[in-house]
């Protein structure tokens, strides 16, 4: 089990390159996070949702995602509240206090995922969440060590010494572990390290002396590197050089409860976009497109953006001649109305939209979960193929209007307004394909010469990870964990 010192140590990437050298040498292996706080999550093949972090270590097992990877899921609506996910489905919104006395009902789905995994894996790679030396929250902990002593599972800590103080966040994390908890910790792994590691010798000396513990490795910091991101937006923009002069600036708000943000991550690469993330309340830049992502909270973040003048400046944008697309909340919130008689999803039942689209949601208790794949039917785009997942709770009511997507079984997603600048879609990935996503820059103004094939990169960096870690983690440890 990979547990770090604070949030964003590298316990998903380490989890990630380890999984691609179990699974390089022919080892039967899967990822597992007990317990997952985040609003990117992926569908997976037994049609339930588990965090993005464990669909891209999946991966890196050359496995599709399962609801077992990651049993506990929670997706956060408010500061205090979040809806609580147990293999796959939603089953609750809870406070947080709420959800700290239904810890015993949850450790019991993870023990059972885990269980499963067992039977079917020779290798299982966990990974933690946030730190085990949170005091607060260690009681009925499922998350690091509480889960670790269940199942006697051998415990790695990986501290990020980019952020400066790594010998005190290692000797602080182990000092404030129980014994027993101390010595199921086996080392050390210094993550994100820049410059002469011989400079660093004699604190490595000294963390071993007086922990007891053994370094297991000291990871360069690796440039230009892409994972899909656990929750936290990355501002990184394309891994090349621009190779056109012809640049398509593109333009996401950051909602205050924003979701599955990876939608943009192909975007992100693309060495003919500029894609800049904004605050609501920050002045708008020069966009030719503006992206309404997903939210946790529609209604809530609808009422955010139009506090902050968001309607006019959709409106301006459209007059001068820039193009719109809503995904999933981002398109119910382009509609005329958004109503949420069961507050799925927040206190206000009701609230009206942007009116860009002519359309009006009603959000229901079943939760949508599907992966698919279809190809757009609309005039304004070729018929390109392309594929995508969905997860939402509403149900648009589309006016008179033809659909942008045919999909498999006969399905249809998505609206454009007939002025034809502005599109909506419950579907998430429609970037991740190429010849997809050119047909909708091409749509925004770009005839890109440029593809972004995402799968293509996240393998390649993978590869690249784990090559790292064979190359700086001690191979004992390496071989420890194939045996």
């Amino acid at each position: 089990m990979i547990q770090g010192c604070t949030s964003d140590a590298g316990k998903s990437v380490m989890v990630a390159g380890l999984c691609r050298i179990l699974a390089r040498k022919g080892i039967k292996v899967a990822p597992f996070k007990p317990q997952n706080m985040a609003l990117n999550s992926a569908v997976t093949i037994d049609g339930g949702e588990i965090g993005r972090a464990q669909a891209v270590q999946a991966q890196a097992c050359h496995l599709k995602p399962h609801t077992d990877f990651n049993p506990i899921l929670l997706k956060p609506s408010s500061d205090t509240g979040a809806q609580v996910i147990i293999h796959g489905k939603a089953v609750s919104a809870m406070q947080a206090a709420e959800y700290h006395d239904y810890k015993l009902v949850a450790m019991q789905a993870v023990l059972d995922s885990h269980a499963r995994l067992e039977q079917q894996y020779k290798a299982i790679i966990v990974e933690g969440a946030g730190s085990p030396a949170e005091i607060n929250l260690r009681d009925k902990d499922i998350a690091n060590m509480g889960f670790a002593e269940a199942v006697d599972c051998p415990v790695v800590l990986i501290a990020d010494i980019d952020r400066g103080g790594v010998f005190a966040h290692l000797v602080g994390t182990l000092d404030l572990l129980s014994s027993s908890e101390q010595d199921r910790v086996v080392g050390f792994i210094i993550n994100r390290f820049r410059g002469d590691i011989s400079l660093l010798e004699n604190g490595l000396d000294w963390l071993e002396e007086r922990t007891g513990k053994p370094v297991l490795g000291v990871i360069p910091y690796l440039t230009n590197f892409f994972l899909d991101a656990e929750d936290a937006i990355s501002t990184m923009q394309n891994m090349t050089e621009v190779s056109s002069t012809k640049i398509l600036n593109v333009v996401v708000p950051v909602l205050p409860r924003i979701s599955n943000h990876t939608d943009f991550d192909a975007l992100r690469l693309h060495p003919q976009v500029n894609l800049q993330f904004v605050a609501v309340d920050q002045a708008l830049p020069e966009a030719d497109l503006i992206i309404l992502p997903g939210s946790k909270n529609v209604l809530e973040d609808l009422r955010v953006l139009k506090q902050s003048g968001w309607q006019a400046h959709l409106e301006k944008h459209c007059r001068y001649g820039g193009k719109v697309i809503g995904i999933c909340g981002g398109y119910q919130m382009l509609g005329n109305q958004l109503d949420d008689p069961h507050c799925i999803e927040s206190k206000h039942k009701s609230e009206t939209g942007f009116a860009l689209l002519d359309v009006e949601t009603i959000l229901e208790p079943e939760k949508q979960l599907i992966k698919t794949h279809g190809h757009f039917c609309h005039p304004s785009f070729a018929q390109q193929d392309l594929e995508a997942y969905e997860i939402h709770c509403g149900v648009s009511d589309i006016k008179d209007a033809e659909p942008v997507f045919k999909l498999e079984n006969g399905r249809t997603d998505g609206v454009i307004n007939q002025d034809n600048n502005v599109l909506g879609t419950y579907l998430h990935g429609i970037f991740d394909t190429p010849s997809a996503s050119n047909a909708l820059l091409a749509w925004a103004g770009l005839n890109s010469t440029e593809e972004v094939d995402l799968n293509h990169v996240r393998e390649q960096q993978l590869e690249r990870l784990a090559d790292c870690l064979e190359q700086h983690l001690d191979p004992d440890f390496l071989e420890a964990i194939a045996c």
